[in-house]
């Protein structure tokens, strides 16, 4: 018998041992897991996870995190897992992000209409055993550096998250949002979790890892100012940053990008990223 149960901290190493099955499309579920386990507090990266439960295992799982997004990793019971994970929550719907199936199905369990998404794509899914890592050979020259951003270039970065904001995921340039992109950029400073390509001690791309885990990091948002594009400086930026990684002992890498966009699609596989078959839903309100 299956029984739906809201999930509490104690509970983390029975969900991991059902995530790690399906570890390339559940990177933020378990990335968030990692960093602040189970506690639901409405602070960054905490959420309510709801899962369903058959002979002590988990098969299913929800999440409702501090930012309004829902996670998905629910092949089964995909309805009673959202539903549960809504239930008395006060906070609203930012999103809905997991395989891309499962995010189809919750947008119309919960009687969302697909064109009431600002973005809803259903984005392909890479992936990269870093011991294949093509290097382009202007970080093996040194003509490009990858490396931290360093203080003075925070305020230029943060234009940079917010332009990618509205050009990559539909938002509108408004203070609001260039607010949240100065603390997202401080988080991520704090964090090491971004990286700046710089030519001639100028900055000319900018990418982050949006989950990471000690053995696989996933790429996140990657920009290059629309002037400096053709230079081969988005594969450069990543395969930066994942040098950085795999010198911390992380194997591997992932990443979704739109189906639409052949560009990011061919510098990826340039640097070595082969697509999994699998498809990443993301629907952002």
């Amino acid at each position: 018998m299956t029984k739906i149960q809201v999930l509490q901290p104690g509970d983390e190493a029975i969900l991991e041992a059902f995530l790690i099955k399906h570890a390339a499309s559940s990177m933020f579920l378990r990335s968030n897991l990692r960093a602040v386990g189970l506690k639901n507090n409405g602070q960054p990266f905490q959420g309510k996870y709801a899962a369903a439960i058959a002979d002590g295992q988990i098969v299913a799982v929800a999440a409702h995190y501090w930012n309004g997004m829902i996670i998905l990793q629910a092949p089964a019971h995909l309805e009673s897992v959202v539903t549960s994970c809504l239930e008395l929550e006060k906070r609203g719907i930012f999103g809905i992000t997991g395989p891309a199936k499962q995010v189809e199905d919750a947008s119309k369990i919960l009687g969302l209409e697909r064109q009431q998404f600002r973005i809803a794509e259903r984005e392909i899914m890479f992936s990269l055993e870093l011991s294949n890592l093509t290097v382009p050979i202007g970080l093996v020259t040194g003509h490009i550096e990858c490396r931290f951003p360093i203080p003075n270039e925070l305020e230029l970065l943060t234009e940079w998250i917010v332009a990618y904001q509205v050009e990559a995921l539909g938002q509108l340039d408004t203070p609001e949002l260039r607010a949240k992109s100065h603390q997202t950029l401080e988080k991520r400073q704090a964090d090491k979790s971004h990286f700046c390509l710089v030519r001639e001690q100028t900055p000319v791309a900018y990418c982050t890892f949006n989950a990471r885990l000690p053995d696989i990091v996933q790429i996140g948002g990657v920009w290059t100012p629309p002037e400096l594009r053709g230079n081969g400086y988005a594969k450069s930026v990543v395969a930066g940053a994942l040098v950085y990684a795999r010198l911390q002992g992380v194997k591997r890498a992932a990443l979704f990008t739109s189906p639409n966009n052949i560009p990011a699609q061919s510098a990826y596989r340039a640097i070595g990223f082969q697509a999994t078959g699998e498809e990443y839903g993301l629907f952002l309100l």
